[in-house]
């Protein structure tokens, strides 16, 4: 038996050469070693370098070497993500986040790559001291024009950014106090100097809908026009594409397939269709054929890589690829020839894969139905208006409808989440696309029911090319979704202990666990709470050339390919796809492997920012509303503690308010130890999650896209909280030296030490506080269509 520890480089040779993630009992049985033997502290050592990953459940990946262009060989390079308080976090490609404090960040910038130095641990985790900058940042940045005498310069809004930057060329325009563009043109050499740069453009007024949308886009550097470039690309390929079909592609046209999509869809990327074979089912779902006009390497690529998905705005879209292919030339609009990619599925009368192939065909779309002329035509629901060409296609539909049912079953039994939570849906004026109201996105049954439809369709397609392209041993790009962070369950199973609920971290690191314990928790008076905390521990869903399996949907294998119009991971899958039906042999050389590493890697950076983007227009619309409802009092629910107070979702509008500390009541508030309530040091008052409250706003910062409120307490409450006054009771009737947690068990909640160290990225440019999020698999959960199919699903 062996007993020497092995080196590192053995470790990671060892995991690399298992291709898939193995826990840390199958990697001491590799190495034949006893239990006696500790191998976290050369597990973590490798996390850090970036070498290997962690993934719940006690399980390591390998992780494939990416050097940075510039970076000195075994160096760790990642990106520079700034907190406002002066330090900052640098994570490589599957490491661990570096804490870099003030004095080791030099004259990085926030979003610049760098190559970083491990510097020791503490108590806040690995430290890293920055060496030197590998790439600088977009040089775009927004902010507000500042004028005193000859001196311009500009203050950034975004507060991880350091100013200001001195505006040393440029047009002569723009007032003081006005929202500004600049490029910066020198980045400072050392910690004290100021970058300079020249003035791009002033926007206007601070507030404005369109100043401050504007500025959002140029902090991220999307640009919503498509290049001349791309864009006469485009329309040449896809000319060309479409003049003559292949011999060798499949005629599909005499097969009946339309496309499902809401009444406003510009762009119809897939059509279906299920027939009767037998006791079982015949599948079709084809998927436009985006990548034939895509060609890699092409400027139209380029510019699709570095957008990497389409970003949805309460009134508009800014689309990945331009207009003349998404919503003409690759759209499947009826009547037309138009090339696809289809999966074509046998499946026995339980719904069960039998046979399968993928092809590249030739179709001609037969209808464009909506969800609401599907459900009304099925009797789902009696809203929307008759569809003429659904009813026509009622029989087809009813059998679609029959088989969707079935694997939505199977998917829910074998433990897949099923997540509806409350998503914001702003009403617009019609002329002046200003705010007027924003409410909870519902849904008619029956159209969620036509929905539904339509995604298990394009969950099967995902999960078959997933297993297809594993069969053929082809390198692709997997959405990966690794199970939940066990840190953060580790404070959910206190929490589950401390309210008598029974709760197992091994099982819940399982496949099919969370669903299992979702479902036994349903009648538990505390369920929302516990809820909210296992939505938090759920890690966000990524883009990796490495199949890791997706735990939200208790899959093995799945990919994207079902909204190549969208994103940008479906072409790549698509290009892998036909590589292969054409021929070739996987590409499984070090430059091709490590070339679709990067851009999977890309389009994970790509798809988050895209999130914060929409995120942060959906906030700010939500402050331009509450601007006209101060000293409006309105009941909602506590969301979360933070550091500077209580988040409450109002019920209507649905808006999110921050109740500061100081304005909770007549008493010194602090989080409490648990960070799932905050108390009063004095009354031993008590602020949990799951509370309902009544708030009078106060205040709304557009800049800050914050909306501030006041606690509006009871008379007797009141009384018991005013100052002078020694309470005899807190509020739930506990006595006075402090009300119990909801989640103590048999002990008060002890005030936590306020400032402490933020523990990730940071928050939004200025925020007061940071509220915690689920991981973007609880936000939307996902489907394999594409956020504009149903506004905020993303598997």
């Amino acid at each position: 038996m062996q007993k020497k520890m092995p080196t590192r480089e053995e470790l990671v040779r060892r995991l690399q050469e298992a291709g898939r993630p193995l826990t840390t009992r199958e990697i001491k049985a590799a190495f034949a070693l006893s239990a006696e033997h500790d191998l976290g502290g050369l597990l973590e050592d490798l996390v850090t370098r970036g070498l290997l990953k962690r993934l719940g459940g006690h399980r390591y990946a390998a992780v494939p070497t990416r050097r940075a262009a510039g970076a000195s060989a075994g160096a760790l390079v990642g990106k520079l993500a700034m907190n406002p308080r002066g330090f900052g976090f640098v994570t490589p490609p599957g490491g661990e986040g570096l804490y870099i404090a003030p004095d080791s960040i030099g004259s990085a910038f926030h979003g610049d790559r760098v190559e970083v130095d491990v510097v020791g641990r503490s108590n806040r985790g690995p430290e890293g001291r920055i060496i030197r900058v590998v790439e600088r940042r977009s040089p775009r940045i927004a902010g507000l024009l500042r004028r005193r005498g000859k001196s311009v310069w500009l203050e950034p809004d975004d507060s991880r950014i350091r100013g200001p930057i001195v505006i040393s060329s440029g047009p002569k325009i723009g007032h003081d106090g006005e929202a500004a563009v600049v490029s910066i043109t020198r980045f400072p050499d050392f910690p004290d100097e100021n970058a300079e740069a020249e003035l791009l453009s002033v926007l206007g007024e601070p507030g404005d809908p369109n100043v401050e949308v504007a500025k959002v886009l140029v902090r991220e550097g999307v640009e919503e026009q498509h290049s001349e470039g791309a864009v006469r690309e485009a329309e040449a390929l896809a000319a060309r594409t479409l003049r003559t079909v292949p011999e060798n592609r499949r005629d599909l046209r005499a097969v009946p397939l339309p496309t499902i999509d809401p009444e406003d869809a510009r762009d119809h990327d897939d059509a279906i269709r299920v027939e009767r074979d037998g006791d079982g089912y015949r599948a079709y779902i084809a998927i436009a054929d985006v990548s034939e006009c895509v060609e890699e390497g092409s400027a139209l690529d380029v510019e699709a890589r570095a957008r990497g998905c389409t970003i949805y705005l309460p009134d508009r879209a800014i689309p990945m690829l331009p207009s003349a292919l998404a919503a003409d030339l690759c759209s499947l609009l009826p009547d037309r020839d138009r090339l696809c990619v289809c999966v074509i599925v046998e499946l026995d009368a339980n719904a069960s894969v039998g046979k399968f192939e993928i092809v590249e065909g030739v179709m001609r779309s037969a209808a464009m139905l909506t969800y609401g002329g599907v459900a009304r035509a099925l009797g789902f629901t009696e809203e929307p208006p008759r569809s003429a060409q659904a009813e026509a296609m009622k029989k087809d539909l009813k059998v679609l409808d029959e088989l969707s049912r079935k694997l939505r079953k199977t998917r829910m039994s074998r433990g897949a989440l099923d997540l509806n939570l409350p998503e914001p849906k702003l009403v617009l004026d019609p002329k002046t696309r200003a705010p007027i109201d924003v409410k909870r996105r519902t849904q008619d049954p029956g159209i969620k029911r036509a929905y539904s439809m339509v995604e298990e369709l394009m969950l099967l397609a995902n999960e078959v090319v997933a297993r297809w392209l594993g069969e053929k041993k082809s390198p692709g790009v997997y959405r990966i979704h690794a199970p939940p962070d066990e840190a953060k369950l580790e404070r959910l199973a206190t929490v589950a202990e401390k309210l008598g609920v029974q709760f197992d971290i091994e099982e819940i690191s399982e496949m099919g666990g969370v669903a299992r314990w979702l479902a036994k928790i349903q009648k538990h008076p505390r369920r929302q709470v516990l809820e909210m905390l296992l939505l938090r521990s759920l890690m966000q869903a990524t883009y990796d050339t490495k199949n890791m399996g997706h735990f939200g949907l208790a899959s093995d294998a799945y990919v994207h390919f079902t909204s190549p119009i969208r994103r940008y991971p479906d072409i790549l899958v698509h290009r892998a796809v036909k590589h292969i039906l054409r021929g070739g042999k996987p590409k499984v050389w070090p430059e091709a492997l490590e070339a679709l590493a990067e851009a999977s890697q890309l389009s994970s950076e790509r798809e988050r920012a895209a999130m914060d983007i929409e995120r942060e227009v959906v906030d700010l619309y939500r402050a331009l509303l509450m601007r006209d409802r101060i000293g409006d009092v309105l009941e909602g629910t506590v969301t979360a503690a933070v550091g500077s107070g209580v988040f409450v979702a109002l019920d209507d509008p649905f808006v999110e308010v921050l109740v500061r500390f100081e304005a909770l009541g007549p008493d010194r508030y602090e989080l409490a130890e648990d960070e799932l309530s905050v108390v009063g040091a004095r009354s031993g008052d008590t602020v949990a999650l799951g509370d309902r409250m009544v708030v009078a706003i106060e205040d709304v910062a557009v800049l800050r896209r914050s909306v501030y409120g006041r606690r509006v307490l009871p008379e007797a409450l009141l009384a018991k909280l005013g100052e002078g006054e020694a309470p005899k009771r807190g509020r739930s009737g506990q006595p006075p030296e402090r009300r119990p947690s909801p989640f103590a068990s048999g002990r008060a909640a002890r005030p936590a030490r306020s400032g402490g160290r933020a523990r990730g990225p940071a928050p939004a440019p200025g925020a007061p506080g940071q509220k915690p999020r689920a991981g973007a698999a609880a936000r939307g959960g996902g489907d394999g269509r594409g956020k504009s199919k149903k506004r905020g699903r993303r598997r």
